[in-house]
């Protein structure tokens, strides 16, 4: 790894880390540059998975109280969370590199759209009754199975699964948006766990690169979301909207 793209993929997770703490989507920023120095998407997948965990962990402790106060119901998505996540990360190992060579810019284009659409579906879910509703069997259910194929889809890609397992909460009742939040960065923080120890074992780590991206995703989680919240959300949302945008163009070029 020369010292330029270490450079670059340092800033692209020192970015991702800041986006992560304001408004989320920071893969959509760390994935593309790994493939940009070098790396074939699904190693850079497998890495970006890694070096993003440190922001994760901080994410969930920064909701602590909300957690303590979540009911115990809601935990029971913490299993579909850790099956599904090792499933889609067993799934992305299992994918031969030009196939997913080939899904890559539909899956960036997927994470882009869904990203761009997260603040009105937020505003959808909390202008429900805020004392919430007993989830039913049924809701459980279709809540749990939800769940499932979101860790799927996260073991396996992983960007914009945020705003999926808030829809998720939302089926279950629950409306307070801290709360929420708080259980799905626990959900999410499990996901990338598991399969973050997959990709480990199944050697599909570039140990320098994620070294490099962890300490970057560090130092943008803590130090750049005071200057992230200066510039303001839309600012923030609107730059991971046109990255994405641009990145997807360049990908479906790149396969042409």
């Amino acid at each position: 790894m020369a010292i330029y793209q270490g450079l670059v993929i340092f800033g692209a997770a020192a970015l991702g880390g800041m986006i992560n703490a304001v408004a989320g989507g920071g893969t959509l920023l760390t994935f593309p540059s790994l493939i940009w120095i070098g790396l074939s998407p699904i190693t850079a997948n497998a890495t970006s998975t890694l070096a993003l965990l440190p922001g994760s962990v901080g994410s969930m402790w920064g909701y602590r109280r909300e957690l303590g106060r979540a009911e115990s119901r809601f935990l029971v998505l913490l299993g579909p969370s850790l099956v599904g996540g090792i499933a889609g990360a067993v799934l992305l190992r299992r994918t031969p590199p030009a196939v997913f060579d080939t899904l890559v810019p539909f899956l960036v284009l997927f994470a882009t759209l869904l990203f761009a659409a997260q603040g009105p579906i937020q505003r959808r879910l909390r202008g429900g009754d805020p004392a919430g509703q007993p989830a039913t069997a049924a809701w459980l259910a279709g809540a749990f199975l939800f769940q499932f194929l979101v860790a799927v889809y996260g073991g396996y890609f992983g960007a914009g699964i945020g705003i999926l397992m808030l829809a998720a909460l939302g089926l279950l009742g629950l409306t307070d948006i801290h709360q929420m939040n708080g259980l799905k960065n626990l959900f999410g923080l499990s996901i990338n766990v598991v399969a973050a120890i997959y990709f480990i074992w199944a050697g599909l780590i570039r140990w320098p690169e994620a070294a490099v991206m962890a300490a970057g995703a560090i130092v943008g989680g803590y130090g750049g979301a005071g200057l992230a919240r200066r510039l303001g959300r839309s600012v923030v949302r609107t730059a991971v909207i046109v990255i994405g945008l641009v990145m997807t163009v360049a990908m479906f070029l790149k396969i042409k």
